[in-house]
């Protein structure tokens, strides 16, 4: 795959395919640890159709009704990802554990396993074409897609082994463990990848509020709003950047010295190409504005981030 949009179509794909076969084997099993497979790829697939359309959109240019252009529906789609995806997981662990207060569930274990083998490769297959897709595309929707697989994959795989054993504790004869195989299955698989919505969620709302990137990406940013201004004095610099989805916007606030030579004040525009050169060495897409005064009167403490520069 090598675009963003039939990545995501195989995703959403393969998404359906594996929640119909959750819900159909989960009628034959009577395992809910399936049927939380099966839902949460029914979700899933929900949200890929709307995921396929916001990829669309982020790659416009900006508009009179979207000034900023359409970054921020990246990061509103894995909000929702990660939101409907702790809600599935809470849903299945307090099932499972009513199940286990009421003397659990029995299961057709054989049935089980054939799903669990099949849902298995399947995840396990998208996991690995979303990351051979990441070399041809940088986008943070392909991104969510492969952690959600990896995800997706040892959740299947858990799922494989734990029906595995149930077989095996029929051939044991330990008829009094069986019950409760499956809905321990679900309570441990839930508590292990609970971390995973959660983290997806978090960081599409800090994107949403416009909280400054990780240090991993701001700072190699200010690095290089530093070097664009390494040859001319300046009294104060000010750097403010946001991330929403993919896109990197930048706000440099440079303070000029009163008494820089003319031919310094009146180059500005070289001044931005080359600050913003120098940022899309560490990222793309990236939108940098860069604002000059000539004075030191604008001042804001408690606004953006203080650049240190030695003065040339």
């Amino acid at each position: 795959m090598k675009t963003e949009s039939s990545t995501l179509a195989f995703s959403a794909f393969m998404a359906l395919l594996i929640g119909c076969a959750g819900i159909v084997a989960t009628l034959a099993s009577n395992s809910q640890a399936i049927l939380l497979d099966g839902l949460f790829n029914l979700i899933y697939f929900s949200v890929a159709l709307v995921t396929i359309k916001v990829s669309k959109l982020a790659s416009r240019p900006d508009s009179e009704s979207y000034p900023f252009g359409y970054s921020y529906f990246e990061s509103l789609v894995n909000l929702c990802k990660g939101l409907l995806i702790l809600g599935v997981s809470i849903f299945a662990l307090v099932d499972a554990v009513a199940a286990l207060l009421t003397g659990g569930r029995e299961i057709s274990a054989g049935l089980a396993v054939i799903y669990a083998l099949f849902a298995t490769a399947a995840c396990s297959l998208t996991a690995w074409v979303m990351h051979r897709s990441q070399r041809h595309v940088s986008s943070p929707l392909v991104a969510a897609d492969k952690l959600n697989w990896l995800v997706n994959s040892v959740i299947s795989g858990a799922v494989l082994a734990a029906f595995c054993f149930v077989m095996l504790f029929e051939r044991l004869g330990w008829q009094a463990v069986l019950p409760y195989v499956d809905s321990v299955l679900v309570i441990a698989v839930v508590v292990l990848c609970l971390g995973v919505p959660v983290r997806m969620a978090s960081q599409a709302l800090r994107e949403l509020l416009n909280k400054t990137p990780e240090e991993a990406v701001a700072e190699p940013v200010r690095q290089a709003v530093a070097r664009g201004l390494a040859e001319i004095d300046t009294l104060e610099v000010r750097v403010r950047m946001v991330r929403p989805g993919r896109l990197l916007y930048v706000i440099v606030h440079v303070v000029l010295p009163k008494d820089l030579p003319e031919a310094t004040l009146a180059n500005q525009d070289a001044l931005r190409q080359r600050i913003d050169e120098e940022v899309r060495r560490y990222y793309s897409p990236v939108v940098c504005d860069v604002v000059f005064t000539a004075d030191n009167r604008w001042a804001a403490p408690s606004c953006g981030l203080l650049v240190e520069k030695s003065a040339s």
